[in-house]
């Protein structure tokens, strides 16, 4: 497979869970304007949905697909505070700064909530989520991250949702930065709603987030929403009545959408997707290891989204000088948030293959040389804590 294009422009390539770096083609379906009540525009809202729909496979016909204006986190609060009703009680499974958001958006939405806290290392398991449902039949509905990118783990959602279901609960599932690379089939995992974003794994650019949910919730849930702009249950209602957008839609984010969802299908679905950033995480984690660094995950757990490594025990590393170094070479990483070690996490996602991947490596001995750091092996009881939990 030849090397994919890179950015133009002197652009440096994003290595984040979005935004991300785009292809030139999105980037160009963004240089015309879009009136937001037009048939045309809203001809594009209506294929945006129908597409995005398609994704979950067999069963669609029971969901519908409600876009919402704003940063994925507003998709989010739009999703719990519209489908989880004022008197339900959550169970939020956390193991990263995601986890944590949501139970701190309940809080905001004085919707009553329980946390199963992981840590930085550690998924939640099926049986842990049925013996937590079991204790508690005030439980309504359960919250789960499908990648948590703080860390980079790969959480189990299938047997989340086995135990949700099979408990008669409801799932709620932040899909943020996995749908569209991992697989999220109606079939196959029962939930009741999920939610993802234009510049994730799709590889469209920021304006507007997603829901996709059964449409007998939506239905359920007028009159739940604390919000008037984040109000699903309106926001549905009025673009089945109409096809439009309630407030002024992101018209330039549409499109640029719209062309990343036909190059997404013309790459080979989310099949394709996904091994393609399953390459470029093996590719990362292979030359980074080889130079020294160690990832925060064990293997089992890592998903191909992005990757943590910590930072080196060094005293002459400063991270904010690996950035600048990074940024020198053509990179853009980012910082952890992991409140165990120090660490620094790199994005496999983007328009981009396991041939820049290399070359980030490349660029990582380059930036500890430039520095004086001879090792990049992290303190041995950020390790000896990792291995133990892992265990």
């Amino acid at each position: 497979m030849p090397a994919m294009e890179p950015p133009r422009l002197g652009e440096p390539v994003l290595l984040t869970p979005g935004p991300l770096t785009t292809s030139f083609e999105v980037k160009q379906a963004m240089l015309r304007d879009w009136g937001s009540w037009d048939g045309d525009f809203r001809a594009m809202t209506a294929e945006l949905r129908s597409r995005l729909l398609d994704m979950i496979g067999p069963g669609r016909e029971a969901f519908d697909c409600v876009p919402m204006q704003g940063s994925g986190s507003f998709a989010v609060e739009a999703m719990l505070g519209s489908l989880v009703p004022p008197g339900a009680k959550v169970l939020v499974l956390s193991n990263g700064a995601y986890g944590e958001r949501a139970a701190r958006t309940l809080d905001y939405l004085g919707r009553a909530h329980v946390v199963l806290d992981k840590g930085d290392y550690l998924p939640p398991r099926g049986p842990e989520v049925a013996r937590i449902l079991a204790a508690d039949p005030a439980i309504t509905h359960v919250v789960a991250i499908h990648c948590e990118t703080s860390s980079g783990i790969l959480n189990p959602i299938a047997e989340i949702a086995a135990a949700t279901a099979q408990a008669g609960r409801k799932l709620l599932i932040d899909s943020m930065s996995a749908f569209g690379a991992l697989p999220l089939q109606a079939e196959d995992v029962p939930f009741e709603a999920f939610v993802s974003s234009a510049n994730k794994c799709i590889e469209g650019v920021p304006g507007f987030g997603f829901v996709i949910a059964r449409t007998e919730a939506l239905r359920a849930a007028k009159g739940n929403s604390h919000s008037l702009c984040l109000d699903l249950h309106d926001q549905w209602t009025h673009m089945e009545k109409t096809g439009q957008w309630r407030f002024t839609p992101p018209t330039h984010a549409v499109a640029a959408f719209l062309t990343a969802l036909r190059d997404h299908a013309a790459e080979g679905g989310v099949a394709a997707r996904g091994a393609r950033y399953a390459r470029n995480r093996d590719t990362l984690v292979a030359a980074m290891r080889a130079a020294g660094f160690e990832t925060l995950l064990c293997d089992a757990w890592a998903s191909p989204i992005i990757v943590t490594f910590f930072c080196p025990a060094d005293p002459r590393f400063d991270f904010d000088t690996f950035y600048e170094a990074m940024k020198a070479q053509g990179f853009i990483i980012y910082p952890g948030k992991l409140t165990v070690a120090d660490s620094f996490r790199i994005g496999c996602i983007g328009h981009l293959d396991h041939h820049v991947m290399t070359r980030v490596a490349e660029a990582a001995a380059a930036a500890l040389a430039e520095m004086g750091v001879t090792s990049a092996a992290p303190p041995a009881a950020a390790l000896t804590e990792r291995d133990k939990l892992a265990a």
